[in-house]
């Protein structure tokens, strides 16, 4: 069961500890506890059945010390600020532990898209873009998608913004369709990122990717392209969930025909799947079964106390955003269990977010394998950065990656005189 912890004191919990660690005093760090800026827009939106409904939007910018904001916007009826307060933090703490040139942002609508009509998706959407047009630029905060957006949202977002702004502004967003100034390979990113990840510290633990076992809580886009690239190299991905519900096959899924199942299916779920072998299995029972690999790629707080206590995983790769608790952090570390953290595993996302940003500045178009080559090198460069602070210090792999995000920021706000 999620937990229903505040998504942002979990943050502050991390944060604390590893400047403890890194033997931090509080003020090098105290402005990375408090967002820089936080915005609410409500705002007005006619349904199609003639009605009008009023929806909450928030845009949280937590820390531009290194660069414009960066973040994604989700569509949930969850989102709260609390929530997008903490995804902005973990953005700020991600770009900076990729070594790009962005601070962390994040924004959302709450609201249900599955009961929504794709025109009013795009009348909330443009509602909002126009709500937090004054925030956003170019050079200032850059959005991109997230839970329930996608490319067409993006360019629903760019094309609001350049209506408000008088001229065409492709570099407003990223993830937007690649006929419009999208970047090839962005979609995949992330769970690309997630794989290299998985392979990375496979070599580390004398793991034979060809004999490992991999159970997926999250078949959306970072979940479906992680099985699929994952799969091509040589593993077996033994369980996937979504919303509909959870299957498990002990020989392994045939993700090719998975895939090729979700893609046709009208609400794009894996329910109505079917081969030999397969079982229906709940979301606890996928979090605990006996595997290798273990990759949540949903919702934060879904790895709670008692998931860290009966998960039979030997490594966990977090794909989604805070979806292991503070305290389950330190169950899963007593027992001795590898954690790759949200903000090394997932940046592939933003990495390609900013080689898209700056193709689009440059008014250049880089092909995939260009781009495919520069994510892998940059998170392989950033794996290697967060494993070795860890043997360093002694510690998991979350604080090793907090320490070289906290180094980071910290000497970039010393030298331009902040503290």
């Amino acid at each position: 069961m999620k937990s229903n912890k505040n998504p942002y004191d979990n943050m502050l919990e991390q944060l604390d500890a590893a400047a403890k660690i890194a033997d931090l005093p509080i003020e090098e760090y105290i402005t990375l506890r408090y967002p820089e800026r936080e915005f609410t827009v409500n705002f007005p939106v006619e349904m199609d059945d003639g009605s009008t409904q009023v929806f909450t939007g928030y845009r949280v910018q937590h820390n531009s010390i290194r660069g414009p904001y960066k973040g994604g916007v989700r569509f949930h009826p969850d989102v709260n600020m609390d929530e997008v307060r903490a995804l902005a933090a973990w953005m700020t703490f991600k770009c900076a532990i990729v070594d790009i040139p962005f601070g962390g942002a994040k924004g959302g609508v709450t609201c249900d898209p599955s009961r929504l009509s794709q025109k009013e998706l795009e009348r909330i959407t443009r509602a909002y873009t126009v709500g937090i047009a004054p925030l956003i630029g170019p050079e200032v905060d850059i959005p991109a998608p997230d839970v329930n957006t996608n490319a067409q949202v993006m360019g629903w977002m760019m094309d609001s913004y350049s209506t408000y702004r008088g001229q065409n502004v492709p570099s407003i967003v990223t993830g937007k369709p690649i006929s419009i100034g999208g970047s090839l390979g962005r979609r995949e990113a992330t769970g690309k990122g997630v794989s290299l990840m998985v392979r990375e510290i496979a070599k580390e633990k004398g793991i034979d990717l060809k004999e490992a076992t991999v159970a997926i809580q999250g078949f959306g886009n970072v979940g479906s392209v992680a099985a699929e690239t994952l799969y091509g190299m040589g593993c077996t991905i033994v369980a996937v969930s979504d919303i509909s519900g959870a299957l498990y096959c002990q020989n392994g899924l045939d993700i090719p025909s998975l895939l090729q199942h979700v893609d046709s299916h009208p609400k794009h779920l894996i329910e109505g799947y079917t081969q030999e072998g397969l079982e229906c299995i709940d979301n606890h029972m996928l979090l605990t079964l006996k595997v290798d690999f273990l990759i949540p790629a949903a919702l934060e707080n879904q790895i709670t106390e008692d998931v860290a206590r009966e998960t039979k995983a030997r490594i966990i790769v977090e794909a989604a955003n805070g979806p292991t608790t503070f305290e389950a952090d330190n169950i899963l570390e007593d027992r001795g269990i590898t954690v790759v953290p949200d903000i090394l595993a997932n940046a592939g996302g933003v990495t390609a977010s900013y080689f898209e940003w700056v193709q689009n500045l440059q008014y250049l178009t880089w092909d995939e394998e260009k781009l495919d080559a520069n994510l892998e090198k940059k998170m392989v460069s950033s794996f290697q950065s967060v494993y070795n602070t860890a043997k360093e210090k002694n510690t998991s792999m979350r604080m090793g990656a907090y320490i070289v995000a906290i180094s980071r920021l910290v000497e970039a706000t010393r030298l331009r005189g902040k503290i």
